[in-house]
């Protein structure tokens, strides 16, 4: 049975520094008090890193954790040592707090280059990785799925994100043709995938046997069209709002949804909007989003 999170970046606890974000305590009560039954953890030390506190924590409000964002710069093989210890540490977190299925969600460490960053929603193939680059991506990416298999038996999923270095739907389908299908799954990111210049039921379709983990997001279309005609970055396009309310936005979840049900799909749905500081009430727009999804029969 398919099950429905929201995650801090919802309050504005982002990867990047977004200004005065909601405190760990605030979210947990506002996810579970708008109708949500997990969350992901959010950067490290966003909340509270002893297990059993933690777990205390969930426990209390009702809620399950689910998976954790591991950033890591792979394209540069001098990272790739301590982006598998952070996600092997991570990963026991999530294994001593978690009672279900948790998973690394992997991603590139978007918006630190500038010409990602500031070519979000409109990158073009010269724009990418060259081949000696994507080698050590998708072997640095093996590299870290394998070691957090082998030491806490968690599975990870890469999730493409604007902004960093896997986004376009070419890119996607490079990443996952060099990377083995046993070893590292996909999150399908809705709203990125969109952004990125995807269709999100076009990707599940071609990786369905890799989807192990959900975000539904949506995308504005008429804002993201400003923010490639005006060069906007990735933060300027966010802060725009490029990541609206569900069904306000050009994503069909009614058409993703029915293929993750067609294909016996029972993970984790995890909500992210990014409402960042002064765009808003992360726990008004939490509970239209819940309610919207409900009208969808979950």
């Amino acid at each position: 049975m398919i099950r429905v999170a929201n995650a801090p970046c919802s309050w504005g606890a982002l990867e990047f520094d977004v200004g005065a974000a909601a405190t760990w305590d605030r979210v947990l009560d506002e996810i579970a008090g708008t109708g949500y039954a997990g969350t992901e953890l959010g950067d490290w030390g966003f909340m509270p890193p002893d297990p059993a506190r933690l777990r205390d924590e969930l426990d209390s409000r009702g809620l399950e954790l689910l998976g954790a964002f591991v950033p890591a710069a792979l394209w540069r093989p001098e990272s790739h040592d301590a982006a598998v210890e952070i996600a092997i540490r991570t990963a026991r977190l999530l294994d001593a707090v978690s009672r279900d299925r948790p998973v690394i969600v992997l991603s590139d460490e978007n918006a630190s280059v500038p010409l990602r960053a500031g070519r979000a929603g409109r990158v073009r193939r010269e724009d990418g990785l060259n081949p000696a680059q994507w080698a050590c991506f998708a072997e640095g990416a093996t590299r870290l799925a394998r070691s957090v298999r082998d030491e806490t038996g968690l599975r990870t999923v890469f999730h493409p994100h604007c902004g960093g270095y896997v986004e376009a739907p070419w890119e996607i389908d490079d990443l996952m043709g060099r990377t083995d299908s046993d070893v590292l799954g996909l999150c399908l990111d809705t709203g990125h995938i969109t952004f990125g210049g995807g269709q999100p039921e076009e990707v599940f379709a071609r990786y369905a046997s890799r989807v192990w983990h959900v975000h539904f997001k949506d995308c504005e279309p008429a804002v993201a069209s400003r923010a490639r005609s005006n060069a906007w970055d990735y933060l300027r396009a966010v802060r725009e709002g490029v990541f609206c309310e569900l069904g306000k936005g050009s994503v069909d979840f009614r058409r993703v949804l029915d293929g993750l049900q067609l294909r016996g799909y029972d993970g984790w749905i995890v909500v992210e909007q990014d409402v960042l500081p002064g765009m808003g009430d992360p726990a008004e727009s939490a509970v239209r989003n819940r309610s919207y999804l409900r009208q969808l029969g979950i």
